[in-house]
């Protein structure tokens, strides 16, 4: 809906707000204000290292009476993208609206001015985790990746795995291992679709953990895998014990980080996880969809698996956007694209392209396939397929086997993933 015509929940046109550049003196009243929408508070060590994160030229705020009412904010990132391209991108974070301020046009005015300050830039995606998932769609954001949880009886399954001789494993101090866990990580990024390129100070995130967020549990612990004496894969994880039962304990393994590049380590590090001392269960909240944890372990049902919403996307540049990743098989179709709050990117658009490279132009051709904004950032990474959201009605192609060669084109061999987290609210669930 045009904003000229957007209606508040009372039935009257939303005040024109005028969006505003932070002030960098006035991060601490952002920040308080985020804080204060999202009705948390969080350890000063938490504070901090967001303060040293945050990016004050890329927030934005609106005001009311002098008062900061609305906020949202930009990480700049690099994500990979298939064809394990990085790409440059916009991680939105720290979007809020009082609560005395809802449902008056606040947020859509932020969006609007943030994805239009994204295309001056030249930035051709944004990304987000959303607190909400209803929120975004209507921005253009489309579910892009999934993240899976597992909450395993580690006392009621066992792993079928290749065999682990020779994998070395050792508890290391976390901020110790911390250089030889990031090279690793860093090695990984350009593996797999919706992962990102961690930028100086990052690194810091994995290990943060506050007291107050380990609900009587013991301090963050990491185990590192080698292999001939390099590294080849870690997990950093928690451990709860609970006595309560009758002096026996029933203790719980929260997994934060777990990566291997080779089936037998990853295999080594599941089963050190699996079979730790005093623990009944492990809880890994952020795993792939496609891990290969589901084809080790001797009963799946005994893991609860359950798919979670992760990575909303949204292509700002959309020739730009296109052009940027590779395609799994040839392709030359026309888009026809509806795009109300980034009319840049509304109109058709040829896209050619293959496993080498694309090239994204506009045309007045006839569409082979008809979405909006959201839809293709939905199937951009490649986890969402266009067969799926024309089945949902999302999208309209005029001839099926268009739509299958795109589906085949646009599809990524691993399910994109989003490992490294940004939105500060969601940190301590991980």
């Amino acid at each position: 809906m045009p904003a000229s015509t957007e209606l508040t929940s009372r039935g009257l046109p939303p005040p024109a707000w005028d969006v505003q550049a932070l002030p960098a003196t006035q991060w601490q009243a952002f920040y308080a204000a985020v804080l204060d929408a999202f009705h948390e508070s969080e350890p000063e060590q938490a504070t901090d290292l967001w303060r040293s994160l945050a990016e004050p030229q890329r927030c934005h705020i609106i005001r009311d009476a002098g008062a900061i009412v609305g906020t949202a904010g930009i990480f700049s990132f690099r994500m990979t993208v298939p064809g394990n391209h990085l790409v440059e991108t916009a991680g939105v974070s720290m979007v809020s609206v009082q609560p005395t301020h809802r449902r008056r046009g606040m947020l859509s005015a932020l969006m609007r001015h943030q994805l239009a300050e994204l295309y001056r830039q030249g930035e051709p995606l944004a990304i987000l985790t959303a607190s909400e998932a209803s929120i975004y769609g209507r921005f253009g954001y489309g579910l892009a990746s999934r993240q899976l949880y597992l909450d395993v009886q580690s006392q009621h399954v066992t792993l079928t795995a290749p065999s682990t001789g020779e994998v070395a494993l050792t508890l290391e101090e976390p901020h110790k291992a911390l250089e030889a866990c990031e090279n690793f990580y860093a090695r990984q990024v350009s593996r797999r679709p919706g992962m990102l390129a961690r930028a100086e100070g990052w690194e810091r995130l994995p290990l943060l953990d506050p007291p107050a967020w380990r609900n009587t549990g013991y301090p963050l612990e990491c185990v590192v895998a080698r292999v001939d004496g390099e590294i080849a894969g870690y997990a950093r994880y928690t451990v709860t014990v609970d006595w309560s039962r009758l002096n026996t304990a029933q203790g719980t393994v929260r997994v934060r980080d777990i990566e291997a590049d080779d089936p037998r380590v990853y295999a080594a590090l599941w089963r050190f996880l699996l079979k730790t001392d005093l623990t009944s269960r492990v809880i890994a909240p952020n795993r792939p969809t496609d891990d290969a944890f589901l084809h080790l372990v001797s009963d799946v049902r005994r893991c609860a698996p359950t798919v979670l919403d992760s990575l909303y996307v949204r292509v700002v540049d959309i020739p730009t956007a296109l052009a940027a990743r590779s395609y799994a098989a040839p392709i030359d179709l026309v888009l026809a694209v509806k795009d109300a709050h980034a009319p840049w990117n509304q109109g058709r658009w040829r896209l050619t392209g293959d496993g080498t490279g694309a090239v994204c132009t506009p045309t007045h051709d006839a569409p082979d396939l008809i979405l909006d904004a959201s839809a293709l950032g939905a199937v951009y990474l490649g986890g969402t397929t266009l067969t799926e959201l024309a089945a949902a009605g999302r999208i309209r192609a005029h001839h099926p086997d268009m739509l299958t060669t795109a589906t085949t084109a646009f599809a990524s061999p691993v399910a994109p993933w989003l490992p490294h987290s940004f939105c500060r609210s969601l940190l301590p669930r991980l």
